[in-house]
Parts: structure tokens; sequence; C-alpha cells
């Protein structure tokens, strides 16, 4: 029996919570105060399912999955929330009586600001598909008070503040005022005693209170839920009364912001000192409290430490929580008198590690000096692990200290340093990349060494997002459509998107297919006029790159474009070879972190071109450029069913995955990529024929650098670039400041243009030729367009969480 046919009046329970917990009459409350009380009648229900999900897995002494991630992107809770419990549209009636509808109510939540990218957003996808498929499951990460940051567009430029998405509290927190693990940092380290019975006793400077707040995800289709651990940082003291007593409030207050701003900000600048140990103290701070939590749960559940790797897995997203390896001995052998090669065994058997980059320079390191200053203990066990390491290593490859030097856990060369990947590596017993191209580089460059040592510890996961938030939610309109012609299966298993392969050609299918497109664009175009006060067309192509912004993901390509296109109306205002522009609207958005001064000039650069483009009464509705900002899941879901195209240009072999790009094309847009990360089994998925692929590929790219790169040539050798770049650098988007963009586009001829956006461009130009050519043609396009979604099912994030569990996690693949 559902939720809405067990109560069939749930606007009286909507009423009971405006009164009660909300505190307001009915018949006056706001479309706020209704999404406050709305969120409280389903929190009474997921708090029953996460009662008897905890109370299963203590009776069964189930082995339990540990994911621990800097970010958890998971955006609004209200809808998935109602969608999971059965109880929307039962909500939506019960609305009704106060003439509001559930859209309305529902977008009065504020985004959780606990991640920024796709590294947050698919930990939160991971949690829903550990939930569906009924894996005893944690997540762990921070209580961040401001999250990221949030976004806005002054002049052109990005100007960031604070996002206070805890101001006015939010129902989906339960805090645990019963569990507070203290954290310690600083100080040094006693050893007492000798041989066997050597001790070490960490005697530290400082301490914090880590305060637990759980939140609930639920399944969909089972009552099982997973929980999200968040870990606020509290002084242990709050202030100095007697500094108070005496006026001195600065001095009073000052302990408590030292150690609370720990779970203040996600990411604060690290291009300060001040800014990087506050980075290390919050990576320390919730990987300690959550191991310390997942070692008590388990020594609660079982009385012994002997079986912990039996009953305990735990997953690094990335290499933030890398300095759980050291905590993990640090606990067993310190705090529990495990010996060291009993408590190694157990470690190196209960962690497993994903790595997010194949970029060197992204790879997290720490100075020996910062960490032996807030990490003393931990900095010895990781040189002890480094010299038993090694010590194997040599007996690989005796007499190659070049072979030891690319290994070990500290590069010695200039600052010393502690590489948090070779310790995620050292400490786990599995490795995965996020796609096939990603997981097989890794083992042939970053971690080559490491391959060869250990060839079965790496694997692949190739990525996947969940259908629930990012078609069932975000597009209700092909929701409903799907649910018509193929039933509603799809939400559990994606695979019966196949069904759709037969009706590409249909069109009557078509028509519907484009109908939902069509209103989804408007909806789109809606939002675009209200946060950028650009009106643009939904008739037009919408063109949409939305990612962090960075050069390697080539947002600045893709501007190149922008302006050829631009110069290119104004030669030729009537179109090219007897065929007229096909109107397109180009959409940015997404962050740049915060020092990160290149990626900050691309975004005022993308306004100051659209600045000119928009307001050309020459150009029209041929051309929009738009920048959404503050892009964050919300945003997303406004944005990924309006899109007609999704650029997907990171230069070849410098994007892991990506999850954009399925999410845009699982929403019905074609692709233009490179053969980079999950582009590659896209293709593979929706066919050569229904994805645009341009540029070098990955082995072309190495042999490009290795035979000395030279941008300039290309630059000289093509009118239509060197107009672009001309223009850019000399101030047809900046009169007032000729020279803005010179360093920009000086980085591309005479800096290297390490990204090949050059070596790249013409064939993009043409390609995007060949996207106006498939566009002309409503029918064709909409054929290719059911054929990505129809393609899409492998790019569910309950297939990754399955093979997780079956292949690194060690629990049974039928676990529902």
């Amino acid at each position: 029996m559902s939720p809405d046919s067990a109560s069939p009046d749930i606007g009286a329970r909507i009423d009971e919570q405006l009164l009660k917990t909300v505190g307001t009459d009915a018949a006056s409350a706001s479309p706020t105060e209704l999404m406050q009380a709305v969120s409280q009648l389903a929190r009474q229900d997921l708090s029953e399912r996460w009662v008897r999900t905890q109370a299963a897995d203590r009776g069964a002494k189930a082995r339990r999955v540990y994911y621990l991630s800097m970010e958890f992107l998971i955006g609004r809770t209200l809808s998935n929330a109602l969608a999971a419990l059965e109880l929307r549209d039962g909500v939506a009636a019960g609305l009704q009586a106060h003439a509001q509808t559930l859209e309305a109510v529902a977008d009065r939540e504020p985004d959780a600001a606990l991640g920024n990218g796709g590294l947050g957003r698919l930990a939160a996808c991971f949690l829903d598909s550990m939930a569906t498929l009924g894996l005893p499951s944690f997540g762990y990460g921070i209580r961040y008070e401001y999250g990221m940051f949030a976004q806005d567009i002054d002049q052109g430029c990005q100007v960031e503040y604070p996002d206070p998405w805890l101001a006015d509290g939010t129902p989906w927190e339960f805090p645990r005022a019963g569990i507070s693990v203290p954290v310690r940092f600083g100080g040094w380290v006693e050893h007492q005693g000798h041989g066997e019975q050597a001790k070490a006793v960490w005697r530290p400077a400082g301490e914090v209170a880590a305060k637990a707040y759980d939140m609930v995800v639920p399944g969909h289709g089972t009552q099982r839920v997973s929980t999200l651990r968040l870990w606020k940082a509290v002084a242990p003291a709050h202030i100095d009364l007697h500094a108070f007593n005496t006026g001195d409030y600065g001095r009073a207050a000052g302990v408590k912001n030292e150690y609370e701003n720990i779970s203040w900000v996600l990411y604060p600048n690290d291009s300060t000192p001040a800014g990087r140990e506050l980075r290390l103290k919050q990576e320390y701070f919730f990987t300690a409290a959550s191991i310390h939590d997942i070692v008590g749960r388990h020594l609660e559940e079982h009385g012994t430490l002997t079986n912990l790797s039996d009953k305990v897995a735990i997953h690094l997203n990335d290499t933030h929580p890398a300095i759980g390896v050291a905590e993990l001995m640090r606990l067993l052998c310190d705090d529990h008198g495990m010996a060291w090669k009993e408590a190694w065994a157990q470690c190196r058997q209960v962690f497993s590690y994903t790595n997010h980059t194949l970029m060197p320079e992204a790879l997290e390191t720490w100075p020996v000096g910062l960490m032996q200053h807030v990490l003393p203990r931990h900095l010895e066990i990781i040189f002890r692990i480094n010299q038993e390491f090694l010590a194997l290593a040599a007996q690989h490859r005796p007499n190659d200290d070049g072979f030891l030097a690319r290994l070990s856990l500290i590069d010695e060369a200039g600052e010393r340093r502690v590489r948090m990947a070779h310790l995620s590596i050292v400490g786990s017993h599995k490795v995965n990349g996020v796609s096939a191209l990603h997981s097989d580089l890794l083992v042939q460059t970053i971690f080559a060494d490491f391959a060869s040592l250990w060839p079965d510890r790496f694997t692949n996961m190739t990525n996947g997002v969940t259908p629930r938030r990012w078609l069932q939610q975000a597009n209700p309109g092909l929701s409903a459509l799907l649910d018509s012609r193929l039933g509603a299966g799809w939400r559990r298993d994606l695979d019966q998107l196949r069904g759709l392969r037969a009706l590409a050609e249909d069109p009557a299918f078509q028509a519907e297919f484009t109908a939902v497109k069509r209103a989804n664009k408007a909806r789109l175009a809606a939002h675009i006029e209200r946060s950028t006060g650009v009106k643009v067309n939904p008739a037009s192509l919408f063109d949409v790159q939305v990612k962090r912004i960075h050069e390697y993901k080539r947002q600045l390509l893709n501007l190149l474009h922008v302006v050829t296109r631009y110069q290119a109306i104004l030669m030729h205002p009537k179109g090219i070879g007897g065929r007229p522009w096909v109107p397109r609207t180009v959409i940015f958005a997404g962050k740049a972190a915060s020092s990160y001064h290149t990626a900050k000039s691309i975004i005022r650069l993308i306004h100051d071109v659209g600045r000119v483009v928009n307001h050309d009464p020459r150009v029209g509705d041929k051309l929009k450029l738009v920048f959404v900002p503050n892009y964050g899941v919300s945003v997303a879901e406004l944005i990924m069913p309006g899109a007609d195209l999704s650029e997907q240009i990171s230069t070849a072999g410098t994007e892991a995955s990506g999850t954009g790009n399925m999410k845009l094309a699982l929403n019905g847009a074609l692709t233009i990529g490179t053969d980079d990360g999950a582009n590659i089994e896209i293709r593979q998925n929706v066919g050569d024929d229904n994805i645009f692929i341009f540029g070098l590929r990955t082995p072309e790219v190495l042999a490009t650098r290795q035979a000395g790169y030279q941008p300039m040539r290309l630059y000289e050798a093509d009118a239509g670039l060197k107009a672009v770049l001309d223009g850019i650098a000399h101030g047809q988007f900046s009169p007032e400041e000729p020279g803005r963009y010179r360093a920009l586009v000086d980085s591309l001829l005479w800096g290297g243009d390490h990204y090949l956006l050059l070596a790249d461009y013409a064939d993009y130009v043409a390609t995007q030729a060949r996207v106006d050519d498939l566009f002309r043609q409503p029918e064709a396009w909409a054929a290719k367009a059911i054929l990505n979604v129809a393609g899409m099912g492998v790019f569910s994030a309950d297939r990754t969480i399955r093979e997780y569990a079956e292949q690194i996690w060690g629990l049974p693949a039928d676990v529902r």
C-alpha cells in the first residue's frame, strides 16, 4: 500500500504541520511556510524509514559501505523525497486548498550548499543509488555553513559572496546530540617503551568537537534509506568568559572562531599559508570524525576489531579523505593496541579509492612541514608506511632509484611533500578510474609504476547519474511521455530506455518528443530572462556548456566559435552558400575558483562578447550569448532538459569522465565533444552517427606535443582564427579597455596553448557547421535526440553502484 493510499487526507496532515511545527494559521500560510510544513510531513516518514533501516542493519550485523567525500551536492530535497515516499500527487492535491502548486512551493527551498561540481554531484547520485539498491550505507562529509560561495556577476566579473543556506535552518537534518567526536591537531609525539612494547603518544596542542548531523537519503521503490552524516566543528569552549567580562570581546571569541571556521566554507582559498592549513584541517577533521564513528559502530555491534575488514568498506572519493589511511592506523595501533602488521592488513582491505584526475598538477600533495605542524603523529605513520612500501618495491625492481622515487609517498624534489594519491593507492585494495579511457590512462601514465607492482589493484567504474533526479524530477514532461510508451519501470531499470529505438522514426512520437523539448526550452528561456535580462528565442538551437570554469574544459574554445560566428554573420548577414543562419543561443554557466584568475577572465570575456553580440541590431536572433549565474543543482535541473546541444569539449585525455554529458544526453541533447572521458562510451552506446566528435584523439594530443607544437603557425595560416584572436586581443569586445584580454590571447599564441585550443579550432568550427545542417532538418534531429535518450541506460548510477558493490566493496549482487 502506498503512503498516498494509506493517508487519504494529506491536506489535513499539511495543516497539522503548519500548526504544530511551523506555528502559523493554515488559512494565511505563505509559500515558504507551506514548504516547511510539507518538508516536516516528509521528514516524519523519512525518519520512520531511517529507524527501520538502521535496526535491520544492526540486527543483521551487516557489512556496510562508508563513502567519504569532501562534497555532497544534493541540491533541493523536497521533490525527491516526495517522489521516493510516493507522496507527490497527494501533496500536490493538498496544496491546491492553499491556492499553491507543488512546483511553486518546492521552489522556496534553498539548495544545500554542500558541494561545488561533478565530484559532489556524483557522490549525491551514488547515495541515491545505494539506498535504492538497498546497500547498508553511510555517506560522510562536512556540514558547511556557507558551502563554496554564491556567484553574482558585476559588470561581467564574477563576485563571490556567502551562501547562507542554513540561515533559516533546514528541516532535512537530524541533529545527533549524543554524537560528538574529539578531533585533535598539532602538538608533538612521545615514544614510550622499546621493541614490541613501544607506544606512541600524541600530545595535541588543540582540539575541536565534531558534532553529527544526519540527512536521510531515501531509496526509490524500497523502504530502505542511506544516511548522510555531516560533521560540524564546535569549539571545546565557546568563549573566554574572563576576557569577555573584562571587555576583550575579540579574544573572548577567538578560540571559537579559530576552530569553528573548519566547517564554514567549502574549499577555502588555499593561495595563502593560512588557507592551506585550514584546508588540511578540514580534510582531517571530517575524515577523523568519520573513521572514529565507523570504528565505534563496529565495536558496538561486534566487540572486536579483528573482523573490521569483514564488515567495513571505506571508500575514498578522491584524495581529500586520504589521510584516513594514516588515521585508521593510528586508531588501531595507538588507541586499540593492535600490532602494526595486523593493523596494516586490516587497513588495506578496508579502503578503496576513486581517482578523478589524470593531471599530475591536480593530484593533491601537502608540504611535510605543514603536516608536521598540523598532524605530527600521522606524518610518522606515513613515513613508516613509505619505508615498508619502498622496501617491497625495491624487491620488484632492484637498484632502480628512479622507480622508487616515483613511487615514494614523499616527493623529495624541492620542498618535500606528501603525495596523497600515493597514500591512497598503497593503503587500498582497489583503485578505480571513472571511465574506460580514464582507467586505461591511469595505468599507462601517472600510476604506471604502481600498476607494474599491482596490476590487479586497478579497475574501472564508469560514472553514472540517477534517473530519479535527472529525468523523473528534472524533466516531468519527458518522464510522462516515457511512461506512456514504456511504462514506469525505467526509473529503476534505465536499460528499458532501449525501447525508444523503435520509436525514433515514428512521426507521432517525434512530434510529442519535440513538443516536450520546446516546453522545456520555453521554461529555460524564462529563467534566462529573469536571471540575465536577455530575451532569447526558444525556437533557436540551445547550445549549452555548463560546468566548472577551467582551462582544460575549454570554455574559451567555445567562445572562439561564438566570435567566429559573430564575425561571419556580419560579413554574410543572409547566410553562407545559400543557407540562412540557424538561430543559436549559446548558454554558459559555472563557477571559477575564487583565486583562479584565468578562469575569471574567461567569465568576463563571455560577458563582454555577449554584451556586444546581444545588442548588435545586425545580428538579431541569429546569435545570442548568455551566462546564467550561480550555477548549482536547481539551475542544472532547468538547463539540462532545455538543451539541444551538449558541449563536452575538453582536450582529449584530460577529462576523467564527466557526468554533465550523461545528464544532457539523457534529456535529449546531442553531444558535440572530443573523444574524451565518458564521451567515448556515450558514442559507443548512442552510435557514431548520433554524436558530433571532433578534434585530436588522446594519442594525437601526445604526438602533437612531442612534435613541438607551435600554435603561432596555426594563427598565421588561418585567416578566420587570426581575425577572432585579433578581435579579442585588440578590444573589439572591450573598447573601454582594449588590452583587457591580451594576456588571455598571449597564453594561446606565446604561452604554448597548453590545452591545444588552436589545434582543435578548425575541426570544431567545421563540426559546428554540421550541427547547423542537422538542426535545419527537425525530423532528423528529433530522431537522433531520441536515440541518444535510448542509449543512456548504461549510464545509470544504479549500474555503477552495483558494480562497486560486487567488484570492490564485497557486497552481494542481489542486495536490494
